[in-house]
């Protein structure tokens, strides 16, 4: 299986469901891995090998997406915005509440793009360690 094939899943009633047109298969399933593993099945019969992705979709969930969008720009926005006040990368990770590993993700990115140096790293002193 080197191939991914990647649907929608909508809920209908207690059930996952999708179609993957392309292969004019039909599947669902209780949980969405037993909706994924049916599609599988499904694409076999019609002599396609693959794993297959299923994205579940509701309004809820596109609501919550777009919300994790506009959040993730707000972020980047202003860690930006706190690096060109030269902040430290630990007062931007306090500032956000962003993992640190995101706040340097954003900062590599940013340095790569804009060929500014990232803000350095504080020395630790007795008020870090309060």
């Amino acid at each position: 299986m080197s191939e991914t094939i990647e649907g929608q899943a909508h809920r209908r009633g207690r059930t996952w469901v999708t179609h993957l047109a392309e292969h004019g298969v039909y599947a669902h399933g209780r949980t969405l891995r037993a909706a994924e593993a049916n599609a599988v099945e499904g694409l076999e019969l019609v002599g396609v090998s693959a794993e297959v992705t299923l994205t579940p979709v509701t309004p809820e969930l596109e609501r919550l997406r777009a919300a994790d969008d506009v959040r993730e720009q707000a972020l980047r926005a202003a860690v930006h915005s706190l690096a060109l006040r030269r902040t430290t990368r630990r007062d931007i990770v306090l500032a956000t509440r962003a993992p640190a590993w995101l706040v340097k993700q954003i900062l590599a990115e940013q340095a790569k793009k804009d060929d500014s140096p990232p803000p350095a790293e504080s020395a630790t002193t007795a008020e870090d360690i309060v």
